[in-house]
């Protein structure tokens, strides 16, 4: 995604950069933005405050990395998904897959996104949120249009409704999930998408 980030004169280490925007985007996930200072920020890392002015120019092009790091990364995956060709039920398979793969590679930046978008989106840095969520609608539901049309999703569907309850319960696991757990991303896709495709009920005994 396109941003209007601010660019720092100096060019630290990029692995320290990287562990420095990982501590940032755990402490904003954790107290939200704008109660973080970037004295905590520096604490968490183990550096003066003034140190960190090194490496970013402000707590708010902090924040512009990591979303748009994730966003980058997010839509990467998205559009390898949209462009293979797939059938509108294994197209919503591979997206709800990667969705998962995302948030355990980016947790923290997405459970930032779910809080603060909503304000952030109002400021020009941040306009590329919009462009993003606009995108990010227009493929699920289309995905999930052309899945009624062809018969493989069921016809009496109310598509919005569908799109917003695939996307909230979807990405609301950033608030649970942790990496490195007992189920892989892929297996908690698996799990998750059988109970939205297939359901939870068994299989009656009498009728079977």
């Amino acid at each position: 995604m396109p941003t209007n980030s601010k660019k720092t004169t100096a060019n630290p280490a990029p692995e320290r950069r990287r562990e420095l925007l990982a501590t940032a985007a755990e402490v904003f996930a954790a107290q939200g933005y704008n109660a973080t200072t970037v004295r905590r920020i520096a604490d968490e890392a183990g550096l003066l405050a003034g140190s960190l002015y090194y490496h970013f120019d402000s707590k708010e092009s902090m924040l512009d990395e990591i979303l748009s790091g994730f966003l980058d990364e997010l839509w990467t995956g998205y559009d390898a998904v949209l462009g293979a060709g797939l059938g509108p039920r294994e197209t919503i398979e591979a997206l709800v897959t990667e969705s998962f793969r995302e948030i355990d590679r980016h947790r923290a930046a997405v459970a930032i996104y779910q809080k603060e978008s909503r304000h952030l989106v109002a400021q020009p840095r941040f306009g590329y949120l919009v462009d993003s969520q606009r995108k990010f609608e227009k493929a699920w539901l289309g995905t999930l249009e052309r899945g009624v049309a062809d018969g493989s999703f069921r016809a009496d569907l109310d598509i919005r409704l569908v799109y917003r309850f695939v996307r909230d319960t979807v990405w609301v696991a950033a608030s649970w999930y942790r990496p490195g757990g007992a189920h892989s991303p892929e297996e908690i896709a698996r799990q998750y998408l059988s109970m939205v495709l297939d359901g939870i009920a068994g299989r009656d005994p009498a009728a079977a």
